[in-house]
C-alpha cells in the first residue's frame, strides 16, 4: 500500500513522441509527472525497489530520445515559484517544472533584471543548469545561486551552490560527475531591480534604445529569435543543434587569415569562440535536406525534422555535417542536445 498512489499515477507504455521538440518517436516503459518533492522521492524509491532505470525528461527541447526508454521516465511537474527580497535583489526560488520562457517574461514584467536575454529559450527550469543555458551575452550561471537535487540512489535531498555545479559553456556537473545521479527539483536565481542591461550582441542595443526596461529587452530578444528560429510547435527542431566551437588561438589565426569575415569572439583564456552556424553555412548545408532531416533555411545551426525519421538517421545526418566542417576548417563541431 505504500506505493498505491504512485502506482496509480504511473503511465505505462507512454508515447513520448510529442514530449520532445524534435518529435523523435519514443515509447517509455513507465512514466510519471511528480508535482512535489515528496512524490519525486517516492517515485525514486519505487524505481529502486523494482530495479527500474530512471530517466529525467523536462520540456524535451534539448534531448534526442531513443525509440524505447526502459524503466521509469520522470517528468518533474514542480511548478511553483516565489521570491524573497533582499535589498535591491530578489532570491527567486523556482520549481523544476516551471516553463522557462514564461518565468523570464513574468520576472521581466516585474522590472527584474538578470534573465531577460534568455527569453524564448524552450524547455523547463530544471534543465537550465544542466546545459547552463545562454543567449545574447548572458548565461544562467550569471544569476544562479543554488540548485536543489535529490540523489537517485538514496533519496537524500541536498543543495549545490552555483560553484559546485561547475558551470561552463553549455556544460555543468550534471553532464559530468553527477550525470544520471540526481534529479533537479528547484533552482534559486538572484535577480536585481537595478538596471544592468547586456546589449552587446548583434543589433539588440539598436532595438531597445536608451534606458530600456527588462521587458523591452526580453521582447526584443523574442523578436530576434522568432525571425531566425523556427517554432518547434510548427516545425520540429531542438534549437541550436551544435555548440559554437572554442578553439586555440593557433587554430583560429590561420583561419581568420583565410576568412577575414569569419565571426569570432576572443575568450578570456586566449582561445577564440567561432560561430558554428557560419561554418555550417560555408559548407553549403543551409536549407539542405536528406530524407527526414534538414538544416533550416534561415539558421544553419538548426536541424529540422519532418516527423518521419529515426534517431539513427539523425545521427548520420549530423555526422555528415561534422565531417564537412572538419574537412574544410579543421574544426570539430559537437552536438548541443543530449543523447539519452
Amino acid at each position: 500500500m505504500a506505493h498505491a498512489l504512485t502506482l496509480a499515477a504511473i503511465e505505462h507504455r507512454a508515447d513520448l513522441s510529442r514530449a520532445n521538440t524534435l518529435r523523435l518517436p519514443c515509447i517509455a516503459e513507465h512514466a510519471a509527472a511528480p508535482t512535489t518533492l515528496s512524490e519525486v522521492r517516492e517515485l525514486l524509491a519505487l524505481a529502486r525497489a523494482r530495479r527500474w532505470p530512471v530517466t529525467v525528461l523536462g520540456g524535451g527541447s534539448n534531448v534526442l530520445l531513443p525509440p524505447v526508454l526502459e524503466g521509469l521516465v520522470l517528468r518533474p511537474a514542480l511548478c511553483q515559484w516565489w521570491g524573497r527580497c533582499e535589498g535591491d535583489t530578489l532570491a527567486l526560488h523556482v520549481g523544476a517544472g516551471v516553463n522557462w520562457h514564461q518565468l523570464v517574461m513574468a520576472t521581466a514584467a516585474r522590472g527584474l533584471w538578470g534573465i531577460e536575454n534568455l527569453a524564448l529559450i524552450p524547455g523547463e527550469c530544471g534543465a537550465a543548469p544542466v546545459q547552463n543555458i545562454g543567449a545574447y551575452g548572458v548565461e544562467l550561471g550569471d544569476v544562479l545561486e543554488a540548485v536543489q537535487v535529490v540523489d537517485r540512489a538514496s533519496g537524500r535531498v541536498q543543495w549545490l551552490s552555483a560553484r559546485e555545479c561547475m558551470l561552463g559553456y553549455r556544460d555543468s556537473i550534471f553532464k559530468g560527475a553527477l550525470e544520471g545521479q540526481v534529479v533537479i527539483t528547484q533552482l534559486v536565481l538572484r535577480l536585481s531591480r537595478r538596471a544592468r542591461p547586456v546589449l552587446s550582441y548583434g543589433d539588440l542595443a539598436a532595438r531597445v534604445g536608451a534606458n530600456p526596461t527588462p521587458l523591452a529587452v526580453a521582447e526584443a530578444v523574442c523578436a530576434i529569435r522568432r525571425a531566425k528560429l523556427p517554432d518547434p510547435a510548427v516545425l520540429a527542431n531542438a534549437g541550436s543543434f551544435f555548440k559554437n566551437p572554442i578553439v586555440s588561438a593557433g587554430l583560429a589565426q590561420p583561419l581568420l587569415a583565410r576568412h577575414a569575415q569569419m565571426p569570432h569572439f576572443p575568450q578570456p583564456d586566449g582561445r577564440v569562440k567561432l560561430a558554428a552556424g557560419w561554418l555550417i553555412d560555408q559548407c553549403g548545408w543551409k536549407g539542405r535536406r536528406d530524407g527526414a532531416f534538414g538544416v533550416h533555411a534561415q539558421q544553419a545551426l538548426v536541424v529540422v525534422h519532418d516527423g518521419q525519421g529515426s534517431r539513427e538517421e539523425l545521427m548520420r545526418f549530423a555526422n555528415a555535417i561534422v565531417a564537412d566542417v572538419k574537412a574544410r576548417f579543421g574544426v570539430t563541431l559537437e552536438p548541443e542536445p543530449r543523447w539519452l
